[in-house]
């Protein structure tokens, strides 16, 4: 009787630093660690399978790198690189099967169809992904990949055999293949949710799976503990669509030439830039704003400061706000800032003013847009940053890729 599976989900392996080694021939099979910026009091963002070896994660502080790996190559994050190369891996996974959704910017999901979906296929059509990521990307470039009934267990499976791996679970696997793994294992149930099983004395994948769907609701405290219900026992479907995006926020941890009160003033400016750009793109209006400084990056320790407005999303009016906030900052050297836009309402939602100032301002906002479509980025400013308009570039979020035009 043959087995089947319905996903097939990919991961990239080390993805910024595998793109590094791609690049820089000379950093392969080294221990490398990419860094936001080049300053000790920062975290590593990504580790290559060699750093990793010594004990270097994704998060890792550089001081702490260094001194688990003192051999380690520290290599800035060049973001818009990254970016350029998961259109590739894209290209190179479209001409095997369709993409179905990209998770993020290491990882993607296909749905399976027809044929595909009988195993021995499903495997095969999997090595050929592999090997045209190769020959599209780089020979560096590795991925693990899952195969399962669903999305989530096909995720599960990626991460069952790393680096380079491929790992298949299948309807009559299922649950027995699951108790090899631990709770945390499952993604969603992060280190809160967790505690909260164990609370309940759910220590093990086995006791997990053992739960009703409505002992796993009430775990969870909403229906989404039924959906793993289902899922866990290999279900296919897919849940509720993500609600709409309610804010818009940008954060930069300050290289040290940038650690005054001016300059990171500057920074924010261009911050607040970007996120008034974003919510034209995406024909929001801001009903919040927020700004913060830290002083240690260690603690966390810091300024912060919020204001209602109406209704906006240009970033002159923002500007203005945010100048008068800044001036109850501490007088000190801030190591990180940060904005936020929240309570965010679409253009149908939005009510002119009845003043002409906001549509004139609105014309101008168009007007860079245009120059900025046209151009690039950064062939357009506030005045404000000029002496910072170089830093603070686009950086990616796993879960959203930007785009850099």
């Amino acid at each position: 009787m043959p087995e089947f599976v319905n996903w097939l989900f990919l991961d990239l392996n080390s993805y910024f630093a595998s793109v590094e080694q791609q690049e820089r021939p000379e950093l392969r099979g080294q221990p490398v660690a990419v860094v936001p910026v080049m300053t000790d009091s920062t975290c590593c963002i990504a580790a290559s399978y060699e750093a990793k070896a010594y004990g270097v994660r994704t998060g890792t502080m550089v001081r702490e790198a260094r001194r688990l790996c003192p051999a380690i190559e520290l290599v800035e994050a060049r973001h818009k690189l990254y970016v350029e190369y998961h259109h590739k891996i894209i290209d190179a996974v479209d001409h095997c099967i369709p993409v179905t959704k990209v998770v993020s910017i290491d990882e993607m999901a296909c749905r399976l169809m027809g044929r595909e979906c009988v195993l021995p296929n499903a495997l095969e059509l999997a090595a050929k992904i592999k090997l045209a990521i190769r020959r599209w990307a780089g020979d560096t470039l590795r991925c693990s990949i899952g195969l399962a009934p669903n999305r989530l267990l096909a995720k599960m499976a990626s991460n069952v055999r790393k680096p380079d791996g491929l790992f298949a679970m299948t309807l009559a696997q299922l649950p027995r293949i699951l108790c090899r793994l631990q709770p945390r294992d499952v993604p969603g149930i992060g280190s809160r949710m967790n505690r909260r099983l164990e609370r309940q004395g759910i220590l093990t994948m086995e006791q997990l799976c053992a739960l009703s769907s409505s002992q796993m609701r009430s775990l969870w405290g909403s229906v989404v503990g039924e959906r793993y219900w289902h899922w866990l026992r290999g279900e296919d479907f897919e849940g509720q669509e993500k609600s709409p995006q309610r804010s818009v926020s940008h954060q930069h941890v300050l290289p040290p030439e940038l650690r005054t009160r001016d300059k990171a003033a500057a920074v924010i400016q261009k911050l607040i830039f970007r996120a008034a750009s974003r919510l034209r793109r995406m024909k929001m209006w801001a009903h919040g704003f927020s700004v913060y400084a830290g002083f240690s990056l260690r603690h966390r320790s810091g300024w912060e400061a919020h204001a209602r407005i109406v209704g906006c999303q240009d970033a002159i009016t923002l500007v203005e706000i945010f100048r008068k906030m800044w001036q109850d900052c501490p007088d000190d050297k801030p190591s990180f800032v940060g904005i936020a836009l929240y309570d965010l309402v679409p253009d149908e939602g939005h009510t002119l003013s009845l003043l002409g100032e906001e549509e004139k301002r609105g014309r101008l906002c168009q007007a860079m847009d245009s120059i900025q479509a046209k151009y690039g980025g950064g062939a357009v400013y506030l005045g404000g940053f000029h002496q910072v308009r170089d830093a603070a570039p686009v950086r990616i979020a796993f879960t959203s890729i930007p785009d850099f035009d």
